[in-house]
């Protein structure tokens, strides 16, 4: 996917290959992970160019420096940041990954989580695991309530299989007429908006 121009370039030369394993130039393992059995070298290597494929397939990309998101993991001006993977514990069919921004302020921290959470198990017939669970690790200023919404979209994908289906949003025709409702003259108020 192109968009527009970034203006933090994309010189090949800033970023590593996507088929090493460098820990150090990758966020730590983060409350999420915990407990877990976290990737690393081939397996995390094998699911994370994986990944790459998935997200240019359904465009999660990071509009401010005009990639897909996989590839912040290689970022070298931003080394502690990206996702990490573990396996579950209690359940190997299950992964989790845990994405650290680039700042605690990332304001497409929501978008990008709901993304990969969609592009993971949207395509799950493309790696082994039956669920991938995501959370944003706890640097981020909204880390709580971008993860209350994870997981509940990740409950509602559970119970009904779907990944559009999203319980916290209002649908359509509710807002429309909710509006309608609003804006109707008859309700007799008079007043100017202003």
């Amino acid at each position: 996917m192109r968009g527009f121009p970034s203006p933090f370039g994309t010189d090949d030369s800033l970023f590593d290959n996507y088929d090493e394993f460098l820990p150090e130039r990758l966020p730590a393992p983060d409350r999420f992970l915990g407990g877990h059995d976290v990737l690393t070298d081939r397996e995390h290597v094998g699911f994370h160019r994986m990944t790459r494929d998935l997200f240019e397939e359904r465009t999660v990309y990071d509009m401010t420096f005009d990639y897909n998101l996989a590839r912040l993991n290689l970022d070298t001006r931003h080394s502690d940041a990206g996702y990490r993977y573990a396996r579950q514990r209690d359940d190997p069919a299950v992964l989790r990954a845990e994405f650290t921004p680039t700042t605690p302020f990332c304001p497409q921290t929501h978008t990008l989580t709901i993304g990969s959470f969609r592009a993971w198990n949207g395509l799950s017939e493309r790696h082994e695991y039956d669920l991938v669970r995501v959370r944003v690790a706890p640097m981020h200023h909204q880390s709580e309530s971008v993860n209350e919404r994870l997981e509940t979209i990740e409950a509602s994908y559970l119970e009904t299989g779907d990944l559009a289906a999203d319980p916290s949003e209002e649908p359509d025709s509710a807002r429309i007429e909710r509006a309608l409702r609003d804006d109707d003259p008859e309700d007799g108020s008079e007043e100017a908006p202003f």
